[in-house]
């Protein structure tokens, strides 16, 4: 009798929770082997984001999640059962960050109640093509609002409609921008990976502040079709993962061309399997350009010179070099991205449902001012005003943007010829900083974004550590479409290293005693 009991309790008792926590796509892939349910890892990741993003550390990473995740993981089970896999990312359940556009019955807001309506049931072909892939779109990320375009004093990670997210290393911590949801979700957990975008910054720093692996690819190489736009010298969406073969395997999927995009023509010529070749990879014999910001002490120097010395025990030759002056970037940049957002924010506005009454960047700083306590509780909208009162896509702004690229690539050009080199490595930013609605974001270190960003080139970053409690990240920077090689050193970079501390969502940062002084 007691045997049968207890063969009654073992059949009554409920299967033990499905594990996601800090588990990658290739663990994931081995427990679907298995036998597992890519339906009951997406109520996992759904449950995990209910008991966090607006409970608990309350990270407020996801804007949204999905009513059609659940049918499409079961879809992908179905596939699996019947012995038609679509690939390694078949079931793997995604956040996508809320600028991109995805067909399932979600709005695309980019923040803002001014799209609050903006439900096109339209994939972007980034997102089109990692659904071809069998992902399962779990949701949308929160972001700065308009991915941080509008103001100079904006917090980063501040939307109207998602609200303020939160570093999950030090919840008073800036998670930074402008795919600050996506960084979040992913450190927390809440999905496998996400989608980023970035026009200067906005996918390494949130990647690096998070403890993350972020990589912007060459511009050109994925779709920014369907993507609320910033610039299209600039903008390109990528991945965000936990690990560099986490990240690869999501970027394999999302290169292609699209006739919609003039800037992608090439990128089918570059369609590869970039995690194929990551165990193989090695550094011995590479050389590698250093640039070691101006200014670079305590915990930051003293993890980015470990760093250094894992790179050189992994037989990398590593050369020092200076950054060439480039008097005039920041503010052609800038003129260029003003110029840009009016003339490629008013294209994209006129796509969308009629529901959507701001047609026009016009009509958006119309409506912001109309809805300023929602809109603009802490920050204004001055970069919209400038942008707005900018000519067009004229001989001016032509000249500001032949200038910015060509610094740029002068910039990175240089440091890497000098050193003989075809990777360069710098801290990717120094750590996050405190939320602050009353000043906005106040960082004032190193920053590696600005080149890769306006030059067009990749940048991946990959977490080298802790620096106070809070995560730093080293940049791997190449010339166009040296993604695999980045993607490679990366990769023996952090298997070496072993670097990534899991989150522990601290009140604040873990600096120790000493604010309490000796009494």
């Amino acid at each position: 009798m007691k045997a049968i009991a207890l063969a009654a309790l073992l059949i009554a008792a409920p299967a033990a929770a499905q594990q996601v926590e800090e588990v990658s796509i290739d663990a994931l892939r081995a427990q679907l082997a298995k036998g597992a349910s890519s339906e009951a890892i997406t109520r996992a990741y759904l449950a995990r984001i209910a008991a966090m993003d607006r409970k608990g550390p309350s990270l407020r990473a996801v804007i949204a999640t999905n009513p059609q995740a659940i049918a499409q993981a079961q879809a992908a089970d179905a596939r699996r059962k019947a012995g038609k896999s679509l690939g390694p990312l078949d079931g793997i359940p995604l956040l996508i960050k809320d600028n991109i556009e995805t067909a399932d019955p979600l709005p695309t807001t980019a923040g803002s109640l001014a799209l609050k309506d903006n439900l096109t049931n339209r994939d972007a072909p980034v997102v089109a093509r990692l659904r071809a892939a069998g992902a399962v779109i779990l949701g949308k990320t929160n972001l700065s609002e308009w991915a941080n375009i509008r103001s100079t004093n904006s917090i980063s990670g501040w939307s109207a409609v998602g609200g303020q997210v939160r570093n999950p290393y030090a919840l008073d911590r800036s998670a930074c921008g402008s795919s600050s949801g996506s960084g979040a979700a992913v450190a927390a957990s809440f999905a496998a990976a996400a989608l980023g975008t970035e026009t200067d910054g906005s996918v390494v720093c949130p990647s690096a502040m998070n403890g993350l692996v972020g990589l912007k690819p060459t511009l050109g190489l994925v779709s920014r079709t369907h993507v609320v736009p910033i610039s299209h010298s600039q903008d390109t969406p990528g991945p965000m993962a936990r690990s560099v073969k986490d990240a690869a395997l999501l970027f394999s999927a999302m290169v292609g061309s699209d006739p919609a995009d003039a800037a992608t023509k090439d990128a089918d010529a570059h369609r590869a399997d970039y995690a194929a070749g990551l165990a193989a990879a090695s550094l011995r014999g590479v050389t590698v350009a250093v640039y070691r910001p101006e200014g670079l002490a305590g915990p930051l120097k003293e993890r980015f010179d470990a760093a250094l010395g894992v790179l050189k025990a992994q037989g990398a030759t590593l050369v020092e070099v200076e950054r060439p002056k480039l008097d005039g970037l920041g503010e052609a940049e800038f003129s260029v991205l003003k110029s840009e957002l009016k003339a490629d924010l008013n294209a994209y506005l006129a796509t969308t449902p009629a529901a959507v009454k701001t047609r026009t960047l016009a009509d958006v700083i119309a409506f912001d001012k109309a809805q300023a306590a929602a809109e603009m509780p802490f920050f204004n909208q001055e970069i919209f005003d400038q942008a707005e009162a900018t000519p067009g896509l004229d001989d001016e702004y032509r000249g500001a943007r032949a200038k910015s690229a060509r610094l740029a690539r002068e910039g990175l050009d240089t440091m890497l010829a000098k050193a003989g080199a075809t990777i360069l490595v710098t801290p990717t930013y120094g750590p996050a900083w405190p939320i602050d609605p009353i000043y906005g974001d106040q960082y004032s270190g190193p920053s590696a974004s600005e080149l890769p960003a306006v030059s067009g080139y990749p940048h991946l970053t990959v977490p080298m550590g802790l620096a106070r409690g809070l995560p730093v990240g080293l940049s791997f920077i190449g010339k166009p479409y040296s993604e695999a090689a980045l993607l490679g050193a990366g990769h023996v970079y952090e298997q070496a290293a072993k670097a990534r501390v899991a989150p522990r969502y601290l009140p604040s940062a873990d600096v120790g005693p000493g604010l309490e002084g000796a009494r």
